[in-house]
């Protein structure tokens, strides 16, 4: 075993200890992809939405250096046709990008990604000659020239570069070199039987192309064939509520409403795991790490942002173009840009058929309010107090003061032209 080709399987085993859901149906689809032209996959979700142990279940699966079948041999991956074709069957490379970030803040990120790798593998092929000269692409192809070997990569938190380092940077420049070095030309689908990305946001676009446009992208706008692989269904959720004594309804309410793709009703599954866990449903956002960025991309403002968020704050729902995005969080120069972030980063769901996005719930919600609070965004938050003292009134049966509020909110939510109008009354009240 080395520290990054051929980790072993101690990964997957310690998510096996845990109360696992099974999800390895996820590897069928990955096998069906092996040496085809569909074999770079790049999977993209919000935090907390089971990447990471998503990547290590393939690592676990692939790796020839370690015997993973007793891991295996109960999940639904046990019973598909490809279980016994691909399983402990090739050299498997795995690199966890947000390491190198946490440790390496300057320019030379990538050759100490490069260098840490091409020492690592070459050690484990001694018999194929290392140059000096050598990248790790040359020892790729070397090691597969001599020895007929071809790699399965699997690179978690694909985009902590992306997300860390601005769009023109020397260190975001280097990365995306590195990366069409490794993959986008003919020697990649030589050297590699399958690629396997997972991150937060989808690949990079520099002008209207993607920077690695060889590969298949399985995003929360686009994920394709692999939507059911990532959160929680209801059948799912129900079965961890009767197991642990939870009311299955509560959980629905705080964690569910994720939309993605044709599964309708997806729940955040590290936020379920946690509840059922406490016995008690609250948000478990508040570590997620993206929070500074949304309270930032919310008080951009841009376009009646503020609008949108107070109708969807209410229940409503808005409109929104996710296709001029460029994947990259130091470009949003646009209201859709800054819904699309909010997408990718799992504070809104989205409708593909309606081109809609909206919150999905309870727990979401709360975060939003709280990211609005923090950036001190006055009209917005003056509405959600005025909200809260509107509903203290109804319950006080304080007629006057009820009236008070329904008239501010009238004034500062209609038209002139449809003061009178019913359904102008209606988004008041939802106001």
């Amino acid at each position: 075993m080395g520290t990054y080709i051929n980790i072993g399987n101690a990964g997957f085993q310690r998510v096996r200890n845990s109360e696992y859901v099974d999800k390895s149906g996820l590897i069928a689809v990955v096998n069906s992809t092996l040496f085809t032209e569909r074999s770079f996959s790049c999977v993209t979700r919000c935090r907390r939405f089971g990447k990471s142990l998503a990547a290590k279940m393939l690592a676990a699966y692939y790796d020839r250096s370690v015997d993973s079948r007793s891991l295996f041999a109960d999940l639904q991956i046990a019973g598909d046709p490809s279980f016994e074709q691909h399983l402990n069957k090739y050299p498997v490379i795995y690199l966890d990008l947000s390491e190198f970030v946490s440790r390496f803040h300057d320019t030379d990120i990538v050759e100490q990604i490069n260098s840490a790798l091409r020492t690592d593998i070459a050690a484990a092929y001694p018999q194929v000659e290392l140059r000096e000269t050598d990248d790790l692409m040359d020892l790729l192809i070397r090691i597969y020239l001599e020895t007929g070997e071809q790699f399965i990569f699997i690179i978690d938190e694909w985009d902590a570069i992306c997300r860390e380092c601005k769009s023109g940077t020397q260190a975001m420049d280097s990365y995306v070199n590195w990366l069409r070095r490794m993959f986008k030309g003919v020697n990649g689908s030589r050297v590699f039987a399958g690629v396997y990305m997972t991150g937060i946001l989808p690949i990079k676009k520099y002008k209207t192309e993607s920077a690695l446009n060889n590969f298949i992208e399985y995003s929360m706008v686009e994920p394709v064939d692999m939507g059911q692989y990532f959160g929680f269904t209801k059948d799912e959720v129900r079965a961890l509520a009767v197991r642990h004594g939870m009311d299955f309804d509560e959980l629905e309410k705080w964690y569910d409403g994720y939309q993605i793709g044709d599964e309708l009703s997806m729940f955040n599954p590290n936020s379920v795991m946690q509840a059922v866990r406490t016995r008690r449903c609250r948000s478990f956002w508040a570590s997620t790490g993206a929070f500074d960025a949304v309270a930032h991309y919310i008080n951009m403002n841009y376009e009646g942002l503020k609008d949108d968020i107070i109708s969807m704050l209410a229940g409503g729902r808005c409109t929104v173009d996710p296709t001029g995005f460029r994947n990259d969080m130091s470009s949003v120069e646009s209201k859709d840009d800054v819904l699309t972030v909010l997408i990718h980063l799992g504070y809104l769901s989205y409708n593909w058929q309606e081109n809609e996005c909206y919150i999905p719930n309870l727990e979401v919600a709360g975060e939003m309010v709280n990211a609005v609070k923090s950036n001190k965004w006055a009209p917005l938050v003056d509405a959600i107090q005025q909200s809260r003292q509107l509903l203290q009134s109804v319950l006080d049966r304080d007629a006057e003061a009820v009236a008070r509020g329904v008239e501010a909110a009238h004034d500062e939510h209609t038209s002139i032209l449809s003061y009178n109008n019913e359904n102008s009354l209606a988004c008041v009240l939802s106001i």
